[in-house]
């Protein structure tokens, strides 16, 4: 299994997917991918009206990315058959915005088991933001708005914990509510079982087969139920997450 899971596409004042390229373009090299499918369904217009020409937006925005490492790139949108899409994909990979709408349409369309079926036989898969969370057991440690009712929160479940994208240690000054942690934290208050990583901007988590490394110029933030959270440095051993 070959996962390449991002916390964010973009840093402020950079291009899109700038400094996630080099990775990206490391991670697929060692393979004999040519033609990558793209999951385009966290992105949305502002429109009902205008989500499926949203769709070809965030195809073209993706699309111009990847040709610069001479990979084509086409959204699984345009298919009239998802599920085969996603058998006879080379590589997938799936973009950020709005995990609700994303995972809502993953199952209408069938494809979630496809997908985990698909890189559990060895195909690269590759998210930034909402296409990590996707990759975890469920949904429930996005930072997105319920702006639609899944069928289930059900994800891939390719690794064995949750990941939080994005994740802030600031607490905004004046602000009254809660802090990132304590929200994660509540998540484990009824998911006792379920280890969550933080994951901070411009870091992410290569998974090669058993191993797991964390890449970046950031620690991630873990918890654990019933522990302090830890931190863990780019080049610590993190293996225990994959048990």
């Amino acid at each position: 299994m070959r996962l390449l899971l991002i916390s964010n596409s973009t840093n402020y004042g950079e291009d899109y997917l700038a400094w996630p390229s080099p990775f990206i373009k490391d991670f697929l090299a060692p393979s004999d991918v040519k033609k990558v499918l793209f999951i385009p369904y966290a992105g949305m217009g502002l429109t009902p009206e205008r989500i499926a020409k949203s769709y070809d937006i965030y195809e073209e925005k993706v699309q111009k990315v990847f040709r610069q490492f001479a990979y084509e790139l086409e959204s699984i949108h345009h298919d009239i058959d998802p599920v085969q899409a996603v058998k006879d994909a080379e590589a997938i990979a799936v973009g950020g915005g709005n995990t609700f709408h994303l995972v809502h349409m993953m199952h209408k369309l069938k494809i979630m088991d496809a997908i985990r079926d698909k890189v559990l036989s060895g195909t690269p898969y590759l998210g930034w933001s909402a296409g990590s969370n996707v990759a975890c057991p469920s949904l429930m440690t996005t930072n997105d708005m319920p702006i639609i009712q899944p069928e289930s929160f059900d994800c891939t479940g390719l690794i064995p914990f949750q990941i939080n994208p994005h994740y802030l240690d600031a607490h905004a000054q004046g602000h009254a509510g809660e802090t990132r942690e304590q929200r994660l934290e509540e998540f484990q208050i009824v998911n006792k079982e379920m280890p969550i990583v933080g994951l901070r901007e411009s870091t992410l988590l290569q998974i090669e087969g058993d191993d797991i490394q964390l890449k970046g110029p950031r620690p991630m933030r873990y918890f654990k139920f019933g522990e302090e959270p830890g931190e863990f440095e780019p080049g610590s051993d993190i293996s225990f997450l994959l048990k």
